[in-house]
Order: C-alpha cells, then structure tokens, then sequence
C-alpha cells in the first residue's frame, strides 16, 4: 500500500514592521510613503492629533480654532490599510534587540525605526524662564497664549473702570526668528485693528509690543535685503524692534535685557518666547552622536551610525548637505518622509538605498495684515515682500493644510477676518491670572498716582 501523501504548509513571509514615532510632519509623510509597499506600520504619537504647526501663530492671535489647523491622525490614515495608529508615548528604545517601550507598560518590536519627534523650546539653561515666557509648538501652548494676550486687554479695562489706572500694556516677544516677526506682527494687528472698538475705557491700540532679538538683524537665515524689508514693516505695525538685545532674566511682570546702551528692565504684561528650540529628548535614548542641540547626527540614508533600520527624520535629525545642516522646518520634514518609503521599497527590491537631498522651494514668513516676505527658489528664484508675498503665504498654507473641510473653514475665517477686522476664536478659558499683574496692579494702591484714562 502507498504511504500517504503528507501535505506541506508555508507559512506565509512575516512581513516587516515598522515603527513610526511622532505624527507630525515627517512621521505622516512617512507612513503615507508607505501605502503600497508590503510591510505592517505603527503610527505612535502621545497625541490624537496632527497639528499644521505653521498657522499655530494664529490660533494664539485668535485668527483661527485649533480645529481649523489640527486633524485626527487616524482620520488621516483610515483609508491606509497596512497603518494602525496608537495614542501612547515612547520611554525606552533597545537598539540591539529592537524594541522600543511605552508609558504604557507595554513593548513593540519593529524591523525598521522612524524616529520623528520633532523639538521643543530651548530656554539656554534657564527652565525657571518657561512659566512666564511660554513657547509656541503645540496647541496648548496657542490656546495659553491667547489667554494671556487677551487677558491682558481685559483685565486692563476692569482695572481702568475700577481704579483708574492699569499697568502697562506691553507685550514682549523674545527671539527674531519666523515664530517671533509673526507673533508680534500679530499681536500689533490685533491691538490696533481688531480689538479698537471692542473696549470703553482702555484703547487697545496704545499697548506697546517689542520685540528682542539678540543679534544683529531678524531673521537670519533670510538673505539680507528680506530681514531689513521684514523690519521695516515690523516697524510700520508700530513693533518696537530691539536687536542685540540679549535677554538676561525674566520675572514676573518683567524681563531684564542686556543692549548697547546697557541693561534695561521692561515691564511685561505678556511675555512671549521664540528664541530657541531643542531637539526632542527621545534622540538621547539611541546613545548615538548629538549635536549641541541634541539633534542626532545622521548620514544621507538619514542612519545614526551603525543603525541602518533607524531612520532620524524632521527636527531631531541633523543632516548636511553641501556643507550646511538642513534647515529644521516643515519642507525638509515632508520630504524625508517621503524619502523613507524609497529607501525601504529598495530594500525590499534587495537593491541600494538612495541617498537623500533635500530640494529647497524657498521661505516664507508672513508680518502683519498684508505683510510677508518670502524667498522662492522654485519654479523660480525671486524676493517677495509686501502684498505680493503676503497672497503667496496665503495660497501655499491653505494648499497644505490637511483636509478639505480644513482648507475651507481656513479661508472662509481669512475672507471674514479681512473684511470686517473681526475675530471669531477670541475664547480665554482658563483662569484669570497673568504673572506679575497683580504687583504691577497694587501700585495705585499704594499711593501711585493714576495714569490718564486712555480715552477720554
């Protein structure tokens, strides 16, 4: 008799994971550049939410909700099939045995690592600084500075109707930089466009807004004829721009800065910080080279050295290119997302990973009402200030944001915002306590003679 025929059974391939760590802009890039290959991807971010951090300015400036600027990032992905998504934060990374921990308790092992959890504020060695002077990178971080700044109007006009007397109106931003021309263009708009009718005893356009930056010109890494154009508008808004202007300490109510004409103490009813950002922690977990801002230092594969399944992307990565580290702002975070899903396709098809190069379309920062500048380097090479940049900054922010319903809330609040000098999200949630008010408040009584009434 024949001996029966045994069947074979091939499992199937385990198909590679990939871990994504962060939901910003490199991490989205890269799990959509990931669609159609053949591996199973994990999305990790601490929060539900991807955040079009470019507009974050005008969440803090009561332009736009955060729900215009921000998406689920599983709404984003629910159509991708080989994507979950988990709401959890990384605390440990294993590079030899590929695996990473979570806040959770739990472990995942991947096959490739995308690391991408962007930066935060650098307060160079004085974190006491971060209470009185909050930073912009995240929502909650707008949503506290709109309380602050509108706060500070409010409290001014109970105060006036009260006693008589406020203290100074003065915003303060610190750093010159994108984040702080469009802060304090705003804060100037908002204070002499926006708010002028809405008060009976104070004139929202007196308050002062200033703006320290401590070298020579604002905007740096703008060529030199933008940062003088960007300035001068500034100045047009009624900011008072103070370069090397170093700032020396923060209090409350105040901020102490060291110029050429000495040392000054400024009273503050808003202090606002733009001058420096930090890597994401997350990079020191790889025990791999950092540079002076805890960027981890990467090849043209985007690898630390020695790792070649751990791919450094967006703000953590320092990357060099023709001798220059690539800038850390959202044109090169997409675009080494993007470039991940080549890198792994060629592994898959067993053939060399090409080498990444960052392909600049230029910069662009917007001042005021009507006010940008913008350097374009593609499809053409030009200087753009004044309306024309102004249009441009408009089109390319409303062509990027994610999500349809999103772009149209967006430019139906511009159009409305425009036309009727009106501002629809101008919430303050929260308590009523600004640092420093009430000492500054105290002053009328205790024999501080009252300030004219701002209108009369």
């Amino acid at each position: 008799m024949a001996a029966p025929v045994t069947q074979l059974v091939h499992a199937a391939p385990a198909r590679p994971r990939v871990l994504i760590l962060g939901g910003g802009f490199a991490g989205l890039h890269a799990a959509q550049s990931l669609a159609r290959l053949a591996v199973d991807v994990t999305l990790i971010d601490r929060r539900n939410h991807h955040t079009f951090q470019p507009l974050l300015y005008q969440v803090a400036l009561a332009v736009l909700s955060p729900a215009d600027i921000a998406q689920p990032i599983r709404g984003i992905l629910r159509k991708q099939a080989n994507v979950q998504v988990l709401m959890d934060e990384v605390t440990g990374i294993d590079g030899i045995g590929h695996r990473i921990s979570l806040t959770s308790g739990g472990q995942m092992a991947y096959d490739y690592l995308v690391v991408a959890t962007g930066a935060t504020h650098s307060y160079f060695g004085h974190d006491e600084w971060a209470p009185l002077a909050p930073g912009l990178k995240t929502i909650e971080d707008a949503t506290e500075i709109r309380r602050r700044v509108l706060l500070a109007f409010e409290l001014a006009e109970r105060q006036m109707l009260e006693q008589g007397w406020h203290p100074p109106l003065n915003f303060i931003v610190i750093g010159g930089g994108p984040t702080g021309v469009e802060l304090a263009g705003a804060i100037s708009d908002i204070a002499r466009l926006y708010l002028r009718r809405d008060f009976r005893h104070i004139d929202p356009a007196r308050a002062r807004v200033l703006l320290l930056e401590g070298s020579p010109h604002l905007l740096s890494a703008y060529p030199a004829d933008l940062s003088a154009k960007a300035e001068a508008a500034l100045i047009r808004l009624g900011v008072e721009v103070r370069t090397n202007a170093h700032v020396s300490a923060i209090g409350p109510g105040w901020v102490e800065a060291q110029g050429e004409q000495g040392s000054s103490r400024i009273d503050a009813a808003v202090t606002l910080w733009a001058a420096g950002v930090q890597a994401s922690p997350l990079g020191t977990l790889l025990g791999v080279p950092l540079d002076r801002r805890g960027c981890v230092l990467v090849n043209d594969r985007l690898n630390p050295p020695g790792m070649p399944e751990v791919f450094i992307l967006g703000d953590l990565a320092h990357v060099e290119q023709d001798g220059h580290p690539i800038p850390g702002v959202a044109q090169p975070a997409m675009q080494m997302g993007d470039h991940v899903g080549r890198m792994i396709a060629a592994d898959l098809a067993s053939k060399p990973r090409p080498a990444f190069r960052y392909f600049d379309k230029g910069d662009m920062a917007t001042i005021g009402r009507r006010a940008a500048i913008a350097k374009v380097e593609w499809p053409f090479k030009a200087h753009m200030s004044g309306l024309p940049a102004w249009l441009t900054w408009l089109t390319v922010h409303i062509w990027f944001l994610i999500g349809f319903r999103n772009r149209i809330s967006v430019f139906a609040t511009w159009i409305w915002s425009y036309f009727t000098f009106t501002r629809a999200a101008r919430l303050i949630t929260g308590d009523q306590h600004l640092p420093g008010w009430q000492d500054q408040a105290a002053g009328s009584a205790s024999g501080r003679a009252p300030l004219p009434p701002d209108r009369p």
